[in-house]
């Protein structure tokens, strides 16, 4: 994270990348499998009814997809812009008072719940096979299992821009 008394802070490394993925891709998980099992039967097409067992045999394949995916974003992110000078940047803003009020990134909110949706839906559909039961979803149910769980992300965008209007954080300090 970003500290005001470091004059050069340093990038996120490799550990906050997983935790904050691991974090956010747990917690879409548990929404998007809600969203999706909605949109199955709303649309009355495929089928998407994971035991609790399966749920739990799923998220520990994808724990590891998203560790893959994190180490992925941040290399790919380190290769795009060297230094993070813009996420950096952002962290000043937010401890200056200068970032959003009241959502922590409304737009990422949409899209980081839009992603994780469809992440969450491949891997439900790539383990299905191997671990022997039955899951059919068409991109019809999958997007709009993705548009319902956006109310998700934007909740806890919001949880969290409260958390920090609390707890005072981004506040200009005097």
């Amino acid at each position: 994270m970003y500290s005001t008394t470091n004059k050069n802070p340093e990038p996120p490394g490799v550990v906050i990348w997983v935790l904050v993925t691991l974090l956010w891709g747990t917690l879409f998980f548990c929404t998007s499998v809600f969203m999706l099992n909605y949109a199955t039967l709303l649309l009355a097409q495929g089928v998407f009814n994971p035991s609790r067992s399966e749920l739990f045999q799923v998220y520990g394949i994808h724990v590891v997809v998203l560790v893959l995916f994190a180490i992925i974003a941040m290399l790919v992110k380190n290769m795009v812009e060297p230094g993070s000078h813009k996420q950096i940047q952002r962290w000043q803003n937010i401890s200056e008072g200068k970032g959003e009020k009241l959502f922590i990134s409304f737009a990422g909110s949409i899209a980081t719940s839009f992603f994780f949706t469809a992440l969450t839906a491949l891997t439900f559909l790539g383990s299905a096979g191997m671990l022997g039961f039955a899951v059919s979803l068409s991109l019809t149910v999958i997007l709009t299992a993705a548009l319902l769980n956006i109310g998700a992300g934007l909740a806890a965008s919001l949880l969290v821009g409260l958390v920090f209007l609390i707890a005072k954080v981004g506040r200009k300090r005097r």
